[in-house]
């Protein structure tokens, strides 16, 4: 008779699964409904970004005398980021800082500038990306969202996450690798597994939504299968070495420009201007604009050329260093593709290796080096170049960031951290 009013010993576990299961459902369509909701605000900001950034470099390729503008730009530009932008002016790294600290509402404002400062430094010819507006973009997005509904810090903190993934995914047309940047770049060494859902969601959605309005991305030749060899492996070895070299000197260019140009400049409008002199007289010093802006026609020319300059890669690495140190705005990784296409390219036809290979794996490598996210970029080269390829970037990708040490593009990155996700949506 007690076993009718009290339930078994069996039972009890089984309610307990039976809860637990009805709670994981639960949790899975809010994080798909978040994440969503995240990926379509992330994917539509690309898509007028990258709308934008094309018809700024239409204009300036077809008008190039706007690029003796660009100290004028960075002028403007630069009083406007002093007078109005303080807060959000330390860009990718406010984002980790955030993330990490949990820090105030990254501010609403940072989207718009990072919009508009980015597609005017391309517009008159700077040497920048656009991998950074896209994360900051989401980023800040994102964290106006949280904070309307009102969520938790923990859930907050993997939103942010799913935003970084969003952009980064978006503006890329490379969904798995966005997701698994977001949450590979916050602590350098460690994975943050617990955002996977809503960063998985955010960033696939985000790329329909771009793609759905109408935005189409590079298309890079797709590679052909190359068998591993002894052989083969130790030239990626003395690839891999090359091109944590290279993404060192990136790094460091990049970050004594900026500091010494803080000390030397206090303002940074003057910083920006100089910047810009500096930028147009290497512009007329090498007599091409193959340096400015994106540089697209030169990563997809390094993947069948053979007579792409052997130094491409460094003066590609000098004209945006002195770009992103200087102030100006967008991201590195387009650069360091273009950098690492170029130098993958020189490095094949040198320990010959095909050089469309050597192309495509030096594109991801440079990047997984300078930024700590070895996983994420060997993925995106599966994604833009094919399945061939991945086993090539992976270990190459791999060796070059652990030889690379602890610098980064992204200063704020830290070193084994405590874990800064949480678990569980807590709307």
């Amino acid at each position: 008779m007690l076993g009718l009013n009290n339930p078994t010993s069996a039972e009890e576990p089984q309610n307990d699964r039976d809860v637990e299961r009805r709670s994981r459902w639960v949790a899975l369509g809010q994080w798909a409904l978040l994440g969503s909701l995240v990926g379509v605000v992330c994917g539509g900001g690309s898509a007028l970004f990258l709308w934008l950034l094309d018809r700024a470099t239409d204009f300036r390729t077809g008008h190039e005398q706007l690029i003796f503008a660009l100290p004028i730009a960075g002028l403007v530009v630069g009083w406007c980021y002093e007078r109005f932008g303080d807060a959000i002016k330390a860009g990718n790294n406010l984002v980790i800082d955030t993330i990490h600290d949990n820090g105030p509402e990254i501010p609403l404002r940072m989207a718009p500038f990072v919009l508009i400062g980015t597609v005017l430094t391309h517009l008159f010819g700077g040497s920048a990306g656009r991998e950074g507006t896209a994360v900051q973009m989401g980023a800040s997005l994102t964290d106006w969202i949280s904070h309307r509904l009102r969520v938790s810090k923990h859930v907050r903190r993997q939103l942010l996450a799913a935003g970084v993934a969003g952009g980064f995914g978006s503006v890329f047309g490379t969904p798995i690798a966005g997701a698994i940047f977001g949450l590979e770049f916050i602590v350098r060494g460690r994975i943050q597994y617990h955002a996977l859902v809503p960063a998985l969601v955010a960033s696939f959605v985000g790329d329909i939504t771009t793609r759905a309005l109408g935005i189409t991305h590079t298309l890079y030749p797709a590679a052909s299968a190359l068998p591993l060899s002894p052989l083969l492996f130790l030239k990626w070895l003395v690839f891999a070495a090359a091109v944590a070299l290279v993404a060192n000197a990136f790094i460091a260019l990049t970050h004594t420009i900026k500091k010494r140009g803080e000390k030397l400049v206090r303002r940074l409008p003057w910083r920006m201007f100089l910047g810009g002199l500096v930028v147009v007289g290497l512009w007329q010093l090498v007599g091409t604009s193959d340096y400015l802006g994106l540089g697209v026609p030169m990563i997809l020319r390094s993947f069948e050329d053979p007579n792409l300059p052997l130094h491409a890669f460094a003066l590609k690495l000098l004209f945006t260093a002195v770009t992103i140190g200087a102030g100006f705005l967008g991201g590195e990784v387009t650069p360091l593709f273009f950098i690492g296409a170029t130098l993958g390219s020189a490095l094949g036809q040198l320990m010959g290796i095909p050089i469309a290979i050597g192309a495509g794996v030096g594109l991801a490598a440079v990047f997984a080096a300078a930024s700590n996210a070895p996983l994420a970029l060997s993925i995106m080269a599966m994604e833009l170049l094919g399945a061939p390829i991945f086993p090539h970037a992976a270990i190459v990708c791999v060796f070059a960031y652990l030889l690379s040490g602890k610098r980064s593009i992204y200063s704020a990155q830290r070193v084994g951290a405590r874990q800064v996700v949480g678990t569980r949506p807590g709307v």
